[in-house]
């Protein structure tokens, strides 16, 4: 939100709230949403009116659910975060419009910040950025107490005072956008922004505050490099490279950067949430920690620097010529992403998995029992945020992807590597049950064995939730993690069919169902369902 104003016109006769809110300059304006200066009638004061002017004002459900988000946000009470004073919906242009009032800030948004290193510098000093960093994570770690987990970090969201204090905006919006069931959710469309997505907000997964520390991550990175670590001509493109490549040392671009730097990025950058902080304070106290262990110097930028990740391999992957199977996705030394063990807890001790969170990773220490709110499962695709408004002359940084493409993003291997092993048939385990099929007589050193108190009820198949959109189809239960001998039981009794691939990882077990195609709570013919399911041997 820029609200250095700029005086873009004026509103005479415009106002919100029966006369209240008296809209003046335009500080900004998007595909869907705007920002004005307003003047509050009631309270003598200047406010910032950010108004929503997309077809969702037309749906209930959505204007509750955008109520209740504004009511939750107008709770957090800190010096780095905007404050919310009032939420409703009035008529405009004809249209029901929701609408959020404001504090209003004298400043800059941290992108226009930037802006201006970057033509001085080359890129923003590294103790500023840091500092920085560590204010939009102390607004973060008080988020994050109350279960409300931000989803849209980026500079355009970070406003900067003319007195260099840090405040974080549009807290709630992102998720307010992409619940309920409206005409944009039943299309399959969710918001955030594509460069800044962490991999599990590009898979359609749910999210927890580690979700917010990857994005704060990406926006680091870009601080002290002057670029987005991936970049694509194609959203698609990019959301792949969140998933699937490794980005470049930040080093690399900027040798200015001292080592320290490099591995705080790359631990905020982590695929697997649980290898990266485990909260945003324990990533702030990094982030000063580092700041205060070198000598400040003016950016070094590499004029010839390896080029970021680009997501290029997203063409042949997701889209492969005729015939071809997709390539199994592999993490680091050929082993499956997101497949690592959980990280150590904060103080050195091994965190323990505890039941499977809804985003399909094992938990890591200080996070067995997610808060309400957190991990909520969520249509896969992508959108616009609606309260994302850049600096007045600047485009709003938006896509939205179909989930035909998702679908083909899927089967790329965005989960844990799907093997498609052909010529495999049906047969039975040779393990003494509950084992995937083709699981080795041998074990290797490591194998852990089935865990068979992980079932799935028949009733999940013979009598599965119905569509949202279609009365002839039905979403697709959740079988990941379950044992493999409880799934197929619910499949047969369905009358569905199963092919399994095995995958060697040992962290649920031999027979644990690791990833499933098509996802879950996918619309399915009820009739006529083809599965594939990627089933662990139990061998690391």
């Amino acid at each position: 939100m820029s609200q250095d104003g700029g005086g873009q016109g004026r509103y005479p006769g415009r106002a919100l709230a029966g006369g209240r809110y008296q809209l003046r300059d335009l500080l900004g304006e998007g595909g869907m949403a705007s920002v004005h200066l307003a003047y509050d009638a009631v309270l003598d004061r200047q406010v910032a009116v950010k108004t929503l002017h997309t077809e969702l004002g037309r749906e209930p459900a959505f204007r509750e659910r955008f109520r209740r988000e504004a009511q939750a946000v107008a709770k957090l009470t800190h010096t780095n975060i905007v404050s919310v004073f009032d939420t409703g919906e009035d008529e405009m242009g004809g249209m029901t419009t929701p609408y959020i009032v404001m504090e209003y800030v004298e400043g800059h948004p941290l992108s226009s910040v930037l802006d201006e290193d970057l033509r001085q510098y080359g890129a923003m000093p590294a103790d500023k950025a840091l500092k920085i960093t560590a204010d939009v994570l102390a607004a973060l770690d008080i988020s994050h107490e109350m279960g409300l987990v931000h989803r849209d970090i980026k500079p355009g969201n970070v406003m900067v005072t003319r007195r260099g204090v840090v405040k974080v905006m549009d807290f709630g919006i992102a998720r307010a956008m992409q619940s309920g069931v409206t005409s944009m959710t039943q299309t399959g469309m969710v918001v955030g922004t594509p460069q800044y997505l962490s991999p599990e907000q590009a898979l359609g997964r749910g999210v927890d505050p580690r979700s917010d520390l990857y994005s704060v991550g990406i926006m680091l990175f870009q601080l002290v490099t002057g670029r987005l670590p991936f970049e694509a001509d194609s959203p698609l493109a990019i959301a792949y490279a969140h998933v699937q490549e490794e980005p470049v040392a930040p080093s690399s671009v900027n040798r200015a950067l001292p080592p320290a730097v490099d591995a705080l990025i790359a631990r905020a950058l982590k695929k697997n949430p649980n290898e990266r902080f485990p909260t945003a304070e324990s990533m702030r106290d990094e982030c000063l920690r580092v700041a205060a262990s070198f000598q400040a110097a003016p950016p070094s930028i590499v004029a010839d620097a390896a080029p970021t990740q680009s997501g290029a391999g997203v063409g042949s992957a997701v889209f492969p010529p005729v015939g071809q199977q997709p390539p199994a996705p592999t993490g680091p030394a050929g082993t499956p992403p997101y497949q690592s063990a959980p990280a150590p807890g904060p103080y050195g001790a091994p965190a323990t998995p505890g039941p499977a969170p809804a985003y399909g990773y094992p938990q890591a220490a200080g996070y067995a029992t997610p808060p309400a709110g957190y991990g909520q499962q969520q249509a896969p695709a992508y959108g616009a945020t609606a309260g994302t408004v850049v600096r007045p002359g600047g485009g709003m940084n938006r896509t939205v992807i179909g989930v035909s493409a998702l679908a083909g993003l899927a089967v790329a291997g965005l989960v844990v590597a799907l093997v498609l092993n052909s010529g495999t048939g049906d047969k039975k385990d040779n393990n003494g049950g509950g084992g995937a099929k083709n699981s080795p007589a041998r074990h290797s050193a490591g194998y852990k064995g089935p865990d068979t108190t992980r079932t799935i009820d028949k009733t999940e198949c013979t009598e599965p939730a119905e569509s949202y959109n279609d009365p002839q189809k039905v979403r697709l239960p959740d079988f990941r993690f379950k044992n493999i001998k409880s799934v197929k039981e619910c499949a047969q009794a369905a009358h569905w069919r199963i092919k399994e691939n095995p995958v060697d990882e040992n962290t649920w077990g031999d027979g644990a169902v690791i990833t499933q195609f098509p996802l879950q709570g996918t619309d399915v013919d009820p009739k006529n369902v083809d599965i594939q399911l990627s089933v662990s041997t139990g061998n690391p």
